[in-house]
């Protein structure tokens, strides 16, 4: 009897403690975020930010109604083929309740399709061009490249350029850039020379250059990314080349700023008033956030910020928190997932670092001209341009 006492005991004590470990490890997998990014290859130096962006941002705020949110990490290296399969082992495997990513655009797109197959929300941290009635599941809280080539055109109109040449990828992101350029330019009186196209494992540029100076721009326009983005700039130097470059918000990361040297002396780029927080007026609706944020990246990286996309990770995890304290139904389910969808699509002035966003259905971005400011590189540093 005294045995079979104790073998009660045991049973109740094993069934007590299985009872108590599934109940620490709902709780601490209430809501499930799944990121797909490139830690590995060309684009790492936009990758790597990214994560370090929201681990700041989990680490600002990591729960939601006293439930937590646990982060799944992956890996694409840099291959829109791996970020596809990233996302489905995000929602297959991982359970996700949204994702999020990624370092590039041909990448995010590859994600977008399997959250649109598998009904699972994505917030992207790049511009994608989707069609939304195609997809209704993914939103990005990056500005769209239109509303920041604009502000590029409007900058080369008062600097007095009457023809620019340009340069990109030979991917998606430099048709956006360049697509957006020749909406932009001719009604601001400025003629597009060119169009020239590198891949971003390219070494070099030379090639391409020398068929752009040969047609005698006033100045240049590239639609690079992170420290491939740099080769123009480095080429262009080579070259003699003395009138502006200007760039896009691809570019703002200290690895750009790091390989372009003296090579981006002055070059002209659009961004998210995130980067120059603190030479805006204390009124800017997004200076708060954003000061906010660096201090959240400081704390948990030991480093202070200087790049776009760590920033665009913490925006994407604001939008999600917001969302997610509307959503109707259990984290995992698809009914929560359908709910959550349609909270993000109902977002409403949600102040982020980038922009303060307010998205609706049928439109991918959520962001309006509060999002974008120019910016001047000097001496290894961003300042204020306007």
């Amino acid at each position: 009897m005294k045995k079979s006492l104790i073998q009660t005991l045991a049973r109740t004590a094993l069934v007590a403690s299985l009872a108590i470990g599934l109940a620490i490890h709902a709780q601490a997998a209430d809501f499930k975020v799944g990121l797909s990014v490139s830690l590995s290859g060309p684009n790492s130096s936009l990758g790597v930010p990214y994560v370090k962006g929201m681990q700041a941002a989990q680490a600002y705020k990591g729960e939601i109604n006293g439930r937590k949110i646990q982060l799944v990490v992956l890996d694409d290296g840099s291959d829109p083929t791996t970020a596809g399969r990233n996302a489905r082992k995000l929602v297959d495997e991982e359970k996700v309740d949204v994702l999020m990513g990624t370092s590039g655009v041909p990448a995010a797109i590859a994600m977008a399709q399997v959250g649109r197959d598998a009904k699972v929300p994505m917030i992207g941290l790049t511009p994608i061009q989707l069609d939304p009635a195609e997809n209704p599941w993914v939103f990005t809280v990056a500005q769209p490249t239109q509303l920041m080539i604009d502000a590029v055109v409007q900058r080369m109109q008062k600097d007095g350029i009457k023809t620019v040449g340009y340069i990109g990828f030979s991917d998606a992101w430099g048709d956006l850039v360049y697509n957006a350029l020749m909406k932009a330019a001719p009604a601001a009186g400025i003629k597009v020379l060119g169009n020239e196209r590198y891949a971003r494992a390219d070494a070099s540029v030379t090639g391409q250059i020398l068929k752009l100076l040969a047609l005698k721009p006033d100045a240049v326009m590239t639609g690079g990314a992170g420290t491939p983005g740099a080769l123009p700039f480095l080429a262009l130097q080579e070259r003699g080349f003395k009138g502006p470059v200007y760039g896009q918000h691809g570019l703002i990361n200290p690895d750009f700023v790091r390989v372009v040297g003296a090579s981006g002396q002055g070059a002209l780029m659009p961004t998210g008033p995130v980067i120059v927080a603190e030479q805006l007026p204390n009124d800017y609706p997004t200076k708060k956030i954003a000061m906010d944020f660096r201090a959240a990246f400081q704390k948990v990286n030991n480093a202070a910020t200087s790049d776009a996309f760590s920033a665009y990770s913490f925006d994407g995890w604001l939008v999600f928190l917001d969302a997610a304290a509307r959503a109707k139904g259990e984290p995992g389910t698809p009914e929560f997932r359908q709910s959550l969808r349609d909270a993000i699509a109902s977002t409403k002035e949600v102040v982020g670092t980038h922009g303060v966003y307010n998205f609706k259905p049928g439109d991918l971005y959520g962001v309006d001209q509060r999002a974008r400011v120019i910016v001047k590189l000097e001496n290894g540093q961003w300042k204020l341009a306007n």
